[in-house]
């Protein structure tokens, strides 16, 4: 520890000592979600105005990341996966966002496809005895993206949990460049988001969809935390966790007993992640438990590794979808709502499990002002994004109903899909389906 502690003594700089090793055109990468580095944002800002055509990539911030309002001649900020505040910033044309499939991102890193990054800014844990230091709460592709970057500035904060790992989850300080101290709580998200009675309605039927020893893995959204209410009130026993997010509705499964891992194919005994976002409780819990294991977004999302289990349920919010099936979950029309993520992962991963299912779920309608729009159209407008390709999609439910869409013909799936409807759009939606020619064979429309 001696060593380790002159070096660690010999690379702690200032914030604003650190940035300095920003250049003009440089690419700089933050880390992500909870983990995303206040203190180093903060003092890259202060540099607009010294620096030009500075580009700075992050994913999901739960705070404004200062370079994107500091000045746009300084700093082009991208987001891999939209926050409500990544949303607000590109109202204004401040955010952009970069499309990728949440489970490819380190081998795209890997096959640089995009440029490696000129400087990571990474908050870690405060190092071990051995030279460590955690990537906290958000494993995904951090470790990849070090690995190819130039250098490396982390961010120690003593409030970050130490998350227990598979693989990847953490940096030597050989590796590290620079160091700061920054002590401060993660931002937190509420532990749980107001359902709606749509919600309510769906996740009972969910809960009739899930069996003993399924495995789960859960979308950001209301929907978690309503099917986790019922599930801890269910006598569901032995079920499993792979998922891409931890979320605070697993731990009461872990702590009621319900949720043991005992019948998982891999990783045995362990609740599988890749990040962490919600509240104090939920980083409280992860940090140094045995229950828990993060891994790299590759490992968790990769369909052939989530199907290695048996019974996998992936539960997963969409946007809209179209008479023809296909599903947005990122966007509607031009407006970018969140992101691509590991949708499409987990629906195929689930697809391929043994016994497994994928549903992708929406209320029948949404409010747009005092107007309700029925979230299954008859096509999608232009400029909406395809989260999960119409070849792609098993499960669909609303509060009306589950449809099971795969292997179906067009004018099957059509007539489906407008019976989980909301009964106002039903008319309006055959009527599309006719000037579509979603026909049967005996041209009599649906």
């Amino acid at each position: 520890m001696t060593n380790y502690a002159q070096d660690y003594k010999n690379k702690l700089r200032t914030p604003d000592d650190a940035v300095k090793i920003v250049k003009t055109g440089d690419l700089v990468c933050y880390s992500q979600f909870a983990m995303t580095p206040p203190a180093l944002d903060e003092a890259l800002a202060r540099r607009a105005g010294d620096l030009s055509d500075v580009t700075v990539k992050g994913v999901c911030p739960l705070f404004e990341p200062q370079v994107a309002t500091a000045g746009t001649d300084s700093f082009t900020y991208f987001s891999c996966f939209f926050s409500p505040i990544d949303r607000r910033l590109a109202e204004r044309g401040l955010c952009y966002y970069s499309p990728n499939n949440y489970g490819w991102t380190p081998v795209h890193a890997q096959r640089k496809y995009s440029k490696p990054a000129n400087v990571m800014m990474v908050m870690t844990t405060p190092m071990d005895e051995h030279g460590f230091f955690n990537f906290g709460t958000s494993c995904s592709d951090i470790r990849v993206l070090c690995d190819m970057a130039d250098l490396i500035i982390i961010e120690v904060n003593d409030q970050a949990p130490w998350a227990l790992g598979g693989e990847q989850e953490s940096i030597h300080i050989s590796k590290v460049d620079y160091i700061v101290e920054h002590s401060a709580p993660l931002p937190t998200i509420p532990s749980e988001v107001p359902a709606s009675e749509a919600d309510k309605k769906i996740a009972a039927m969910l809960i009739e969809e899930i069996e003993d020893g399924a495995c789960l893995q859960f979308g950001i959204g209301g929907m978690p935390g309503v099917i986790g209410k019922l599930i801890a009130n269910s006598d569901l026993k032995n079920l499993g966790i792979h998922s891409e997010m931890m979320a605070d509705c697993f731990i009461d499964l872990f702590e009621k007993g319900i949720v043991t891992g005992a019948n998982k194919n891999i990783d045995k005994y362990k609740m599988t992640y890749t990040f962490a976002m919600g509240s104090q409780r939920l980083y409280d819990f992860i940090d140094k438990n045995p229950a828990c294991a993060i891994y790299p977004v590759d490992k968790t999302n990769s369909p052939e590794r989530i199907a290695l289990n048996d019974k996998q349920i992936a539960i997963n919010n969409g946007v809209e979808i179209d008479l023809w099936g296909q599903v947005s979950s990122e966007s509607s029309g031009f407006k970018h709502i969140s992101g691509t993520g590991g949708q499409l992962d987990f629906t195929l991963g689930a697809e391929k499990s043994k016994d497994g299912k994928a549903f992708i779920c929406m209320s029948s309608t949404k409010g747009i002002g005092e107007k309700r729009v029925s979230r299954i159209v008859p096509w999608l407008s232009p400029g909406t994004a395809v989260t999960v390709p119409r070849s792609a999609v098993t499960n669909v439910a609303t509060e009306y109903g589950i449809a099971n869409i795969a292997g179906k013909p067009t004018y099957e799936r059509a007539k489906m899909l407008i019976g989980i409807a909301h009964p106002d759009f039903r008319d309006e939606l055959i009527a599309a389906a006719a000037k579509q020619k979603i026909w049967r064979r005996t041209n009599k429309i649906l």
